[in-house]
């Protein structure tokens, strides 16, 4: 009697550890699971892949205590026209379990009324209806016009081309009722406060390091809805110049 007991109790003991083990498994996972950041897709051209945009995003995230996942589809040129017409850009929305998409036209798009409201709008309003479907929400990714405007559109300077693009991305935003990371009107403030500071590279069109840091700022700022500034990573700029592009991101973003 006292043998079985022993087994019977030793079958009981052995049950309870593996419950024990299981509920343990289980509120680990669960912990896991609810300190896992958002997973954010970043789609669009050259203007998002230089300087590895969402990559300095992740670490400037990771640096202020939150633990994004990312992923970037861009190719050189691309509109969202184009996008939106590969099985690639689409599938990867649809298999994704993205908690954000941020969506980048070409550099040049936004600010041309006629060609936005004819080949941007219509992208936009198809890729934003698939990241709908998954579950996941849009971002548009407002870039910035170039250093010197743009002639052959009437554009004499920076300023004139990014009050155009802004418009260009605002119209379709209100109409859909999607975020917009203003990135462009960033780089125009940082621009009226410090006009000696180079946010593109040598082309006159493509960000700089401090150009896509000060991009990385702001789309911390609009997914997280705190400010940037004091974070320790600065992506190899000198304190005094990420410091500034932080404080601009927040002024534009959150005051």
């Amino acid at each position: 009697m006292d043998q079985r007991r022993k087994s019977r109790w030793g079958l009981y003991a052995g049950f309870l550890m593996m419950i024990v083990g299981a509920l343990l498994l289980a509120y680990v996972l669960k912990s896991n699971q609810l300190a896992k950041g958002p997973q954010v897709l970043f789609i669009g051209n050259s203007y998002t892949f230089s300087n590895d945009l969402p990559k300095m995003f992740t670490k400037l995230a990771r640096s202020g205590g939150h633990d994004v996942g990312t992923e970037l589809l861009a190719n050189g040129g691309w509109t969202l026209e184009e996008h939106a017409q590969v099985s690639e850009s689409v599938e990867l929305i649809r298999q994704g379990t993205w908690n954000y998409v941020v969506l980048q036209e070409q550099s040049i798009v936004p600010s041309k009324p006629v060609e936005r409201v004819q080949s941007m709008y219509p992208a936009v309003r198809i890729l934003n209806e698939e990241i709908a479907n998954n579950g996941a929400s849009t971002i548009l990714f407002m870039t910035w016009g170039r250093r010197e405007g743009l002639s052959q559109l009437g554009y004499r300077n920076f300023y004139e081309m990014q009050n155009e693009l802004a418009i260009g991305y605002w119209n379709i935003a209100r109409q859909l009722d999607i975020v917009v990371s203003p990135v462009g009107l960033a780089w125009q403030r940082a621009l009226q406060r410090e006009p000696q500071i180079d946010l593109w590279q040598s082309d006159g069109s493509h960000p700089s390091v401090e150009g896509s840091y000060l991009a990385a700022c702001v789309f911390y700022a609009v997914l997280f809805r705190e400010s940037p500034e004091g974070l320790s990573y600065r992506a190899g700029l000198a304190e005094d110049m990420a410091g500034f592009l932080q404080s601009v991101a927040a002024e534009i973003v959150i005051e």
